[in-house]
């Protein structure tokens, strides 16, 4: 018989992947998109065999009812507090009530359970939606995947190609942080969906490179000598982020206002993954970093 899987956040690129795999290994696929959404974005999961079901978000009940036959129920929704505690509160109640028996929350991100509130405000959210979803009877996994890898292609601050130059924070240069492909967290989650009894958290990483890394990788796919550059401590990093945060409030209203996204970088040292779970599937060709950065 086959599992019905159930994803809010489908029409998104992690969740639209994440249908693929599970259709690849013989789920049923249910996604559940809002009555608004676009239909260019809702065609492609429709030809790849998911079933459609578009409803209103503030709907118990529709939820309820979506969720009707489900072994998993995955969330990949981005937003602020109304997305990722409201809203997923309500889907969590949804499973419940439905006797779904496992749910894996959208907490594709650094290990936030790490770190202390008040250094990533979409991370605080997750934490604050952690809470809820702990005390509720339901199995719940979160695959934590590091940093997405495709942000190596943006010249971010810690591999900033188009400068020739590796930012750090701290005093560790050797400090490896994880990454992870989408596609690689995809074809991942999905088998933790289709997996009856997994752990609360599972660690992941494509590969984990470190600021000597990217200048020797700099070097080797550029051609050029790359400098390394300390930016400081990351207590002085973190209070350069809260001033710029209480000079731009509008922000606290954006999902990637300028300081958030400094605040991405600054978890990126502030934490690692003391052990990865990719063995668990070993089915699964990790992406290297000469993959991303060739691109």
């Amino acid at each position: 018989m086959k599992k019905k899987i159930l994803i809010a956040g489908a029409t998104g690129m992690l969740g639209g992947k994440i249908a693929d795999y599970l259709l690849q290994q013989g789920a049923e696929v249910i996604a559940i998109v809002r009555e608004s959404s676009d239909k260019e974005k809702i065609n492609p999961l429709k030809n790849s065999g998911a079933t459609i079901i578009p409803l209103q978000m503030e709907d118990r009940l529709a939820l309820q009812r979506a969720c009707a036959g489900v072994s998993c129920v995955i969330s990949t929704v981005a937003g602020l507090g109304e997305t990722i505690i409201d809203f997923q509160s309500r889907l969590v109640d949804a499973a419940i009530a439905a006797k779904v028996p496992r749910f894996i929350p959208s907490d594709f991100s650094t290990d936030f359970t790490q770190m202390g509130k008040g250094f990533n405000r979409n991370f605080d959210l997750r934490k604050e939606f952690k809470v809820y979803l702990d005390k509720q009877p339901i199995q719940s996994t979160s695959i934590f995947n590091g940093a997405f890898a495709y942000l190596l292609n943006y010249n971010l601050p810690l591999f900033n190609v188009k400068e020739g130059k590796v930012l750090f924070y701290g005093e560790k240069q050797d400090f490896s942080i994880d990454f992870t492909t989408v596609e690689d967290t995809a074809q991942y989650t999905a088998k933790v969906a289709l997996d009856d009894k997994t752990p609360r958290n599972l660690h992941i990483a494509s590969f984990s490179s470190s600021p000597n890394d990217f200048v020797a990788l700099g070097k080797q796919f550029f051609d050029k000598e790359f400098e390394l550059i300390n930016g400081g401590s990351l207590e002085d990093f973190a209070t350069v982020i809260q001033e710029k945060r209480k000079s731009s409030p509008q922000g606290e209203q954006e999902l990637y206002a300028d300081w958030q996204q400094m605040q991405y970088l600054h978890s990126m040292f502030l934490v690692h993954h003391l052990k990865l779970d990719n063995n668990r599937y070993p089915d699964i060709k990790w992406t290297s970093i000469a993959q991303v950065i060739k691109k």
